[in-house]
């Protein structure tokens, strides 16, 4: 490539970025009237979900599906900030998971406050301290959360949206190298994500579950004898070398997070409704509950038991359905399990994850 036009490139490259910087600046003014004019909600999960999926089919590359979602939520996070900023509690400390999903989530523009449990991040929604809030609910290697299940079936606040994070651990430490760790901390599902990987590159180093990922991370950064397994987050935040990375067994390794606030979502065209219900005690009692779903066209896609804390010996059903619960299929086969189960309650609806 000559130089003359590298340097008519370069200046095309200039020109086009101040169209960006212009058409940005005017999608902020866009936003800030909506601000003005808008009641309710400010932050709406199903506008958010529509333009990103939209973004993602108007697409014509270089630049990936997932590139230009990525960069649009953080657009539409910025501008949301001019409407009003938001506030997003998630399960802390700052370098978690958690953390990382929140930010998926609804971009670099909120004040993201941690709290140190699930509970708490519950309370700050119910009690108005924050607008949402973050927590896990599922991993594809461990399983469910009992925690937030137990918590969702108490709180008044609603499912207004999922986040998928695809988890990478890796490990963390200030030492040179492997042979020199004398004791790895991180969360207990994280040590047990990781078993193969250590079994083979450290094995007979004691292990020690802690708190948080973060908090492994924070520890391993006060001993050079010690690692971390842990995310990228913490593993920057706290300044340690990556001694090995994507040490998870399993590959696809994903945790689900949920969106909590006063609301959920309106209907996008894809959507899950979450609920949790319970069988009176009678013979064919659970199926006919699901049954319900079957004679309207509704397709499960989960179902989770839980101990009830109500009796022993009994359980409540977490469900999730394919559809918005004002979509008239939901809505009939709703109405029909009201009619079937001994207790319902719709947890919320909410745009599927785009990313």
């Amino acid at each position: 490539m000559s130089e003359d036009e590298l340097a008519r490139l370069r200046a095309d490259i200039d020109r086009l970025d101040r169209e960006v910087l212009d058409r940005l600046n005017q999608r902020a003014q866009c936003a800030q009237r909506i601000g003005e004019v808008k009641r309710g909600p400010i932050y709406r999960p199903e506008r958010e979900a529509l333009v990103l999926r939209k973004i993602a089919e108007l697409n014509p590359g270089p630049l990936s599906g997932e590139a230009v979602q990525r960069i649009f939520r953080e657009i539409m996070s910025w501008c949301l900030a001019l409407e009003h900023p938001l506030k997003v509690a998630f399960l802390g400390p700052a370098g978690t998971f958690s953390e990382s999903a929140a930010r998926k989530h609804f971009g670099g523009a909120p004040d993201f406050l941690p709290q140190a449990t699930i509970d708490e991040v519950f309370h700050a929604v119910e009690a108005g301290g924050v607008a949402y809030g973050i927590v896990p609910v599922e991993n594809s290697t461990e399983g469910a959360v009992g925690r937030t299940l137990d918590l969702l079936l108490a709180s008044s606040s609603a499912i207004c949206g999922e986040v998928k994070l695809r988890v990478r651990q890796h490990f963390l430490t200030r030492a040179a190298s492997v042979g020199e760790v004398k004791k790895i901390y991180s969360h207990s599902q994280s040590l047990a994500q990781c078993q193969d990987w250590i079994a083979r590159h450290a094995p007979g180093v004691p292990q020690v579950a802690v708190a948080s990922n973060a908090e492994a991370a924070r520890l391993a950064s006060e001993d050079a004898s010690c690692a971390a397994i842990a995310g990228e987050a913490a593993g920057n935040l706290y300044e340690l070398n990556f001694l090995a990375s994507d040490i998870e067994d399993d590959p696809n390794n994903t945790t689900r997070f949920l969106v909590i606030g006063s609301h959920d979502a309106g209907s996008t065209g894809r959507d899950k409704t979450s609920l949790v219900c319970s069988a009176p005690n009678r013979p064919g009692a659970v199926f006919n509950l699901l049954e319900a779903f079957a004679r309207h066209g509704v397709s499960m896609s989960k179902l989770e038991s839980r101990p009830s804390r109500t009796g022993l010996w009994e359980y409540v059903f977490y469900i999730d359905v394919e559809g918005n619960r004002h979509d008239e299929p939901v809505m009939k086969a709703l109405a029909d399990l009201q009619d079937r189960a001994a207790f319902v309650k719709v947890l919320g609806s909410y745009p599927v994850a785009s990313l």
